[in-house]
């Protein structure tokens, strides 16, 4: 079977722009890389882009009138319209530079929930989420007196739609949903979501890091109040993300951090904060990794994201047909037609973190244990999983190489 898809989308040839993938590791066996959820490579054109930036023109951004802070400047609010371009946000305004999704969420849950919530507000969070999308919220309640409620999940590892409408109700100030969940690749029916929290007058934050990567995100489309993700699991850098917000929701917040940037005018007697988005951006900003971010979008807007989607499918059917040929694997989650780029599994009788090493020492770097997700795991009955994540540069050839692999661990742990 061809690794090519009819428009266009060539991994061999898209492999060329990541060096990284020509390393061997172990014993000088080739890098199969598949622990995209965690963290992408970078292509060429991401690091020259940064090395350019500290070779040509850096310097801070929005506080000099000297040559270099005014290009600077203006190549950082460059890439922040370019964000906007991305998610087809109306406004670069409502573009907030964080260091990453949790920062992002942290952001909200401060700026807005501090402000709003009082004691017996309830927050409604789904058993598919990452603990960077429970822990906040959690704080949170804590220091607000609000009340954290659950979605539930079905058998099949999808969200209870009928557990949703039980939980919304008149005191549902805020939805915090997970877009795609990191452990099962569940895609979450957002735009049903978004529209039954809506109709109870509550807000929605959508937490996008393992969506925005893989496929096309539309905000205004989509209707979110809030929306979450980061740089580096999108070929970009790490230490910086994007928080993406309603324009009066966040000129209704409060500023989060203060110092440098974030200011209008300061006086003995107080301060006003500059206008959204920078009264969010206090101190020097992550500028290096802000272009590495807006390299990265432009990179994967020259490759289509649906075309990404599309090969992310293909690598998931195959992985789920050949993995569910080994007699003690079971795949989680739902069918391959419902997921994204992700493929979760255990071995009965072998423990996740043993099997994840017997693959890095045949090449094949996958991730093993609770994956940030710990009430998931507990409502799967299972402590650990092993989970293989896919992108645009991974072929049919390493799904293949991924299930032998996995064959020769299971031979080593329970025989043949």
């Amino acid at each position: 079977m061809s690794d090519s898809l009819p428009n266009g989308l060539d991994p061999l040839l898209i492999r060329q722009d990541f060096p990284i993938l020509k390393r061997t590791v172990a014993d000088h066996q080739p890098l199969v890389y598949l622990d995209n959820a965690a963290s992408t490579q970078r292509p060429r054109q991401v690091t020259a882009a940064m090395v350019d930036l500290d070779e040509s023109c850096y310097a801070n951004v929005h506080r000099g009138l000297h040559t270099l802070s005014e290009e600077m400047t203006d190549r950082f609010e460059q890439a922040r319209e370019q964000v906007a371009d991305f998610i087809s946000s109306p406004s670069s305004d409502q573009i907030v530079f964080t260091s990453g999704t949790t920062a992002a969420i942290n952001l909200v849950a401060r700026g807005w929930g501090d402000q709003q919530l009082q004691p017996g507000d309830e927050i409604l969070l789904t058993l598919l989420e990452h603990h960077s999308n429970i822990v906040p919220w959690q704080q949170l309640a804590e220091r607000s007196g609000a009340v954290i409620r659950w979605v539930e999940v079905t058998p099949s590892g999808q969200l209870d739609m009928d557990s949703l409408a039980d939980q919304l109700g008149p005191r549902t100030r805020l939805l915090a949903i997970t877009a795609v969940s990191n452990v099962l690749g569940t895609v979450t029916p957002l735009a049903e979501v978004i529209q039954a929290a809506h109709d109870q007058q509550a807000l929605v934050l959508v937490d996008a890091a393992q969506m925005a990567p893989h496929m096309p995100l539309n905000v205004a489309q989509l209707d979110a109040d809030f929306i979450a993700f980061s740089g580096h699991k999108m070929l970009g850098p790490n230490g910086v993300g994007v928080l993406y917000g309603r324009q009066e929701l966040l000129e209704s917040m409060s500023p989060v951090q203060g110092g440098g940037g974030m200011i209008h005018s300061v006086s003995r007697e107080g301060f006003e904060p500059s206008p959204v988005p920078t009264r969010f951006e206090a101190g020097t900003p992550p500028i290096s990794q802000v272009l590495g971010l807006a390299a990265a979008m432009q990179y994967l807007e020259n490759v289509g994201l649906q075309a990404i989607h599309q090969h992310e499918q293909q690598l998931v059917q195959a992985a789920c047909q050949q993995l569910a040929e080994i007699p003690a694997l079971t795949l989680l989650g739902p069918g391959p037609d419902q997921t994204a780029g992700i493929v979760s599994f255990v071995v009965q009788g072998v423990h996740p973190h043993d099997l994840a090493q017997a693959l890095d020492r045949q090449g094949v770097a996958i991730r093993a244990g609770h994956h940030c997700a710990m009430p998931l795991h507990q409502q799967l009955g299972i402590s650990a999983s092993c989970r293989a994540s896919f992108y645009l540069y991974n072929t049919l050839d390493e799904v293949s190489q991924l299930a032998s692999a996995i064959r020769r661990g299971c031979d080593v742990f329970l025989g043949s």
